[in-house]
Parts: C-alpha cells; structure tokens; sequence
C-alpha cells in the first residue's frame, strides 16, 4: 500500500481558492438580505401617504428617519467592501498557474499517438542531442525525454505507465491543504492557538449562549414568556376584568421592567416627572394599590404615561421618547392577552372546574388596542380620530339640527350640511378632514350557515359542528359619499321611472321566490305527486284565455292540469293502440308516471352531483389558502398619535350576547386588503330550539367602526343511527338448532359407546 503525505501550500496558491469560497458565502447571502431597500421606492411611498396621513406621528417620524439615518450608507459601503475583496481574490484565483499535470508520454516527445517505433526512436533521437547535458542541454528535459521514451518503447515501463500513470510505479498519495505553510510554523503556533480558542471556545458559545437564552425567553409573538404567565394569573383571577384593571394589567408586563427587557428606561428624573403627571392625572389612576406588581415603579411609570396618552396630555421629551416604547408594545400585549382568555376559555369548556374569562373582558382588551392606537379615553367622541377636531366643536355635532355623534353620522349628511356644520374650519381645513374620512374603511359582512360533512348542510342538529363563512369586503368611506350623492341626483321622471322598474322587479322576485318555495317538512311522496300533478300552461292557450286564472295569476285548481294529462295521455295511447280507439288505461297512465318520476330523479342525482362538485372545489379552494402565505401588509392606519405605523387588522367572533359568552374564538384577521373569507367553526348546542348568537367585526385600530350582525340558529334533533343491520343478523332458528345438532351427536356417541 502506497504512503500518504500531507503537505500546506507554502506559495499560498490554493489558500486562494479557499479564501475566494469564504469570502464568496458571505458576501452573496448579505447582500440579499441587508442590501438598503430602494430609499427613493421609499419616499415615492411616503409621498403618496403624505395628503392623508401627513400630520400622523408615525409619519412624521419614518419621514425623519429615512432623511437623517446613515445606516444605509453603511450598509453599502460595508458590502461594496466585501464585493471589491471578492473580485480581487476571484480574479488572482485566474491568474494562477495550475501546477498538476496529467503525465503523458505522447506530448513530452511532441508525437502524435499513432506514431510508429522508428519515429519514436528518431525523435528521442532528435531531443536527446538537445538536450543532453554534455552537450548543455537541461538535464531535467532529459530525463523526462528518456522516462517518455522508456514508456513507449520498453514494455515493462508501457505496462507501468497505463496501471498507474508514471512510469516509476505507484508513488505515495498527497494531499494537499488549501492553507499556508506559516501556520503550522513552530514560531507562530502560540498565536494560531490563541486564534482557534478565541474563535471557537469564547465567541462561538457565547453567540450560540445568547441565541437559546433569548429563545426561550419569548413566545413564538416575542412576547415574553413571564409576561404571558403574568396574563394568565390575572385573567384566571379576575374574570370580570374592568377597563382600569385591564390597564393595570396591562402596564405591568416584564417588557416594560429594565431588569427583564433593556430597552425600557429608570430615569433619574422620574422621580420628579413622574409624580408631577399623576398628580395632572387625578383619581383616574390608583397610586394607593399595593398589590404587586402593580405598585412597582416600572408598573407604575408605564400606566402613568398609558394613561397620559390616552388623554393626550403633553409631556417631556425624555418622558415622550419612554411614551412611545410603552404606546408601541401595547397593540402585541393586548393581543397576546386576547390569546390567554381565549385559551382559559377553551380549558374551562373543556375540562371545567374555573370560571372563564367573560365576554367583557375579552372586548374590553379589544377597545383598550383601539384606545392606545388612536390617543382616545373610552367615553371620547370617535370624532376625535379626525385631524383639527377638537372637544369644543363637539357641541356643533352633537347640536338638535345634526345629531352627528359617529363617524357613519358624519358620512351620511349631505354635502351642504356637512359644510355648514363644519363651518369653524376653513376650506383647507375642511378637505383635510374630508381626505382622511374618505380613506377609512367601510367593511360590508356576509354570512353564511352550514354544516359541513353533512348530507344536508343546511340542517342544523344537535352537537353538530356548525361553520359560519362570513366573507369581508373592505372598501374606502368615499365609495360610500359617492353612492350617496348620486341617488338623489337623478331627475323627477326618472326617478319616478326608477321606482316603478324596482316594484315591478320586487313583484317578480316575489313571484319567483313563491314559485321556487318548498317545504322541507313535508314528505317525498307528497313532494313527488306535487310535482307529477302540475304542469306548465301553454303560450297559446295563455293567449286565448282558455284557462280561468285565480287572483294570483295561478291557474284555478289541479283538476284542469290532471285532465290535461289524461287526456295527452289518451292521445298518446290511440296513436300506439290502432283498434282500441282514444280510451286511455290506467296502466299507461302508471307507465308515463313511472317514466316521468325517472327523470325527476335523474334530475336530482344531477343537482346531488352538482353540489358534492361544488363541495369539493370549496375544500380544494380551503386547502389552497391553508399553503398559501399571504403579507400582513394591509392599509396604513391613519392614527395622529401612535409612533409606529400599523396595518389595519380586524378581529372576527361569534357572541351569545344573552350569556356574554364566547360561541366562537376570535379569529385575527391580518390579510384584509380587498376581500378576505373567514371560516368560523362552533358546537351547535345540544338541546334543540331557536338561538340568537352575533357576529361581531371589531377594529384593532380604529375606535367607532365596529359592526355586530345576528345570526339565527336553529338547532334540530339529531338523527337516530340505524342499529339494525341486516346482513349482520343471525336468525334464531340457527341458533336454537345448534345446540340440537350438537346434543343430537353426542346421544349418538353415547348409543355407540353401548354397543361397544
């Protein structure tokens, strides 16, 4: 077996490889993903934003930000750095000479492979007076000469050179470490040593130390794990959670403590802010509260300035800058606190044993996100979301001749009054307000009720699962102006034309609802002969008026139809029967009802098949969205006071408003941007009779445009599964004789053991 050398690259060749190879993952990787964003994509962005939402906080400060930041240039000259590093070495990797050659006989001579033995023989013949050293030649050519001509004429020598590739035989294996030579050097092993531990004995554990500590410190929201914890022994502690309590709560997470989270701040000069703000504050905040940690003093600075945002009151600019952090982490822990009720919910229908969170505590979370977001006390005016809308034109609004006190007020008064309501602002003013009202979202709701994995899915039985689809379509207030200002526009005659055209189009849909009624209770054999004894009158006959007609328009009676059968029925038999003349049987008549249910039938295996079709294109189309991942990137929310801008993102449930109970888990819905299709599944009770539940759409963002829609359930009685089956009975004769048989053969046995 051949020896195995290791060799370093003393002329540091190879290293380069290596170095291009390292240099290469990382500086493609980081310039797909820390390459700065386009910044004029991003002041394009702003500029479109700016007529509606210039005067937002957060607007203001991403316009300062992108302006003054010098990240970005950082970021492109690091990379640009790297990439000049990686072109450098890429291209000393080309310019390299490769030092391993293939031996080959054939090219050391400059011969072709077909050459003969004499032409072989000439040409060492030629090269060796070349290169012969006594003649000055290279000696090293010449050895290389006479190996070549060994190998093409010698037949030992040929032999070796096709086995293993060299004349000499098999020579000793080396591999070569695309590293310098100068690191294993003995004068410089001290410093490659302390290198290596550096590397992977401090910095290494260190990163890999504060990866896990961080890891399992949060949720999968990056909420805090202590804090989730903290929800949950307040929620299961007090299940009716009023507003103030909430707040409480909510200001005591471990996000705000600078010993859990550092980016929250003890400021020396909290000791003097912060009491100057509770006192401003007044009873609205409960200083005496001594249970903890709501009488910590992160506790209690966060509720302070929740609390003075939330009244919009003024404060300093290094309490501002604290303001912000707290207003920013609020909308995340609402909804972490959201989850824990729903999950406390869950446990207590499913095992028991506690009381649930209620319903108010739950929406109360729901309100507190809008509060924060928009800078706005509970009892405010959802006016106040509005730009120039302060609390003394109020009175305006609210006055005996408007009667304006929501923002759907606002939207349906006409133009002229709304100008002359609005008179206190100017016209400039006045299309700001108007811009931003235009902006906000109208969402329309509709529902639908059915019980999936069902043979009838509009039946709803006990303990059955129930899905309610309700499909959201989110559109701007200015569609809804637009609307309204061109129905009353139309002119008297056409108008009066309009309504004419809708009466009549509301008798014919009343007459085709009627038509197309069907009562579910009656049975399929009453259903069947209904169907066999109606029949459509003619044009014709319409026409001539032969058929006397009932006040609604139907034909007088069933007798007309049934003798207009028999007697098409009779015709039908004297055309088959030449000798019997036109007298009609009532086999025929069976015969032609027997065909006529056949194709009734047909036709509702066609509309069964229809619909298991369209079943399983709305699984399909469920599948679909579940792999689907859609952007949380929905609309800005238009907020004057929060520092950060946020989507606009909708919670969605179902309410039993006579329990104030939960039916249905709030679903967060966060992809809303045109149209969105929820599915909500719940329990369907198990006693039968008619129930009133709710479905509820509430904002996250947005205070005022919360819609609540009913929903009517009626819950049947179960079906009775079948017991009895058939083909698994035994009849009792079968049973009764096998003990006979078998006594039968053992008298038998016995008589013969006798006669033996």
């Amino acid at each position: 077996m051949a020896g195995q050398q290791f060799q370093y690259d003393d002329s540091g060749n190879t290293f380069f490889y290596f170095l291009t190879s390292f240099v290469g993952l990382i500086v493609i990787p980081a310039t797909y993903y820390l390459w700065p964003r386009d910044q004029n994509a991003e002041q394009l962005r702003l500029k479109s934003l700016r007529r509606v939402h210039g005067r937002c906080l957060w607007y203001r400060l991403r316009l300062m930000k992108s302006q003054q930041s010098v990240v970005p240039t950082l970021k492109k000259a690091a990379l640009l750095l790297g990439w000049a590093l990686f072109i450098f070495l890429a291209y000393k990797v080309s310019t390299l000479d490769r030092e391993y050659q293939e031996y080959n006989p054939w090219e050391v001579l400059n011969l072709d492979q077909s050459a003969s033995v004499a032409e072989i023989k000439k040409q060492f013949r030629v090269l060796s007076l070349k290169f012969h050293p006594d003649k000055g030649g290279d000696e090293a050519m010449f050895m290389r000469i006479t190996k070549a001509y060994k190998a093409l004429t010698d037949e030992d020598a040929r032999q070796i050179w096709e086995n293993y590739g060299n004349p000499d035989g098999p020579g000793a294996t080396r591999f070569g470490i695309a590293l310098p030579g100068w690191i294993v050097d003995q004068k410089n092993s001290m410093l490659v040593l302390l290198v290596y531990g550096l590397a992977f004995m401090v910095i290494l554990p260190v990163v890999v130390g504060t990866w896990w500590y961080r890891s399992i410190r949060y949720s999968g929201d990056q909420i805090l794990i202590n804090t989730t914890q903290l929800f949950m022994h307040f929620m299961y502690k007090t299940p009716n959670m009023n507003m103030k309590r909430l707040g409480m709560v909510l200001t005591a997470a471990f996000e705000f403590d600078p010993r859990s989270n550092k980016e929250a701040i003890i400021r020396p000069t909290d000791n003097v802010e912060v009491p100057q703000l509770i006192r401003e504050l007044g009873s609205i905040i409960n200083v005496k509260k001594k249970e903890p940690p709501f009488c910590y003093p992160y506790s209690l600075k966060a509720r302070v300035l929740l609390l003075a945002q939330l009244a919009r009151m003024d404060v300093s600019e290094d309490l501002e800058e604290d303001q912000r952090f707290v207003v920013r982490k609020c909308p995340a822990l609402l909804q972490e606190m959201i989850n824990v009720g729903c999950q406390l919910t869950m446990m207590a229908n499913s095992r028991g044993g506690f009381h649930a969170p209620r319903l108010v505590s739950i929406e109360n979370c729901m309100k507190l996100s809008q509060m924060s977001v928009q800078g706005l006390q509970e009892a405010k005016s959802p006016l106040l979301q509005l730009p120039h809308f302060e609390e003394e034109h109020l009175r305006y609004c609210i006055s005996k001749k408007y009667k304006v006190r929501t923002l759907q007020d606002l939207v349906s008064l006409k133009d002229s009054d709304r100008r002359n309501m609005l008179r206190f602002l100017g016209e400039e003013k006045y299309d700001e307000v108007m811009g931003v009202l235009s902006s906000l979202p109208h969402i329309t709701m509709e529902t639908k009720l059915q019980v999936l994995d069902d043979e009838d899915s509009s039946n709803i039985t006990a303990g059955s699962i129930v899905t309610v689809t309700v499909t959201l379509t989110r559109k701007k207030m200015c569609e809804v102006f637009e609307k309204e200002q061109v129905a009353p526009a139309l002119p008297e005659d056409a108008a009066a034309a309009a309504a004419e055209e809708s009466q009549a189009d509301a008798g014919k849909n009343k007459v085709k609802g009627w038509q197309n009624k069907s009562k579910v209770t009656k049975k399929a054999a009453k259903a069947k002969k209904k169907k066999l004894t109606k029949k459509k009158p003619l044009p014709q006959q319409q026409a001539k008026g032969d058929k006397p007609k009932q006040a609604n328009g139907n034909v007088a009676g069933n007798d007309v139809a049934v003798k207009e059968e028999d007697e098409e029925a009779s015709d039908k038999g004297s055309e088959s029967d030449e000798g019997e003349g036109n007298k009609d049987t009532p086999s025929e008549r069976e015969e032609e009802s027997d065909k006529q249910s056949d194709a009734e039938m047909d036709q509702m295996g066609g509309d069964d098949e229809q619909e298991w079709k369209a079943l399983q294109q709305s699984i399909q189309r469920r599948e679909r969205a579940l792999l689907e991942t859609k952007s949380k990137v929905t609309h800005p929310v238009y907020s004057l006071y929060f520092p950060e801008e946020k989507q606009e993102w909708w919670w969605l449930y179902i309410t039993d408003r006579r329990d104030q109970t939960l039916v249905s888990m709030p679903y967060h819905v966060c992809t809303l941007r045109d149209t969105e299709e929820v599915e909500l599944k719940f329990p369907a009770p198990s006693k039968t009779g008619n129930y009133q539940y709710s479905v509820v759409l509430r904002s996250d963002s947005y205070m005022g445009l919360d819609q609540i829609k009913p929903l009517k359930l009626e819950v049947h009685e179960a079906k009775a599964m079948l017991d009895n089956h058939p083909q698994w009975d035994i009849p009792d004769t079968e049973e009764e004789e096998e003990p006979d048989d078998s006594d039968g053969i053992e008298e038998s046995e016995e008589e013969e053991e006798d006669n033996d």
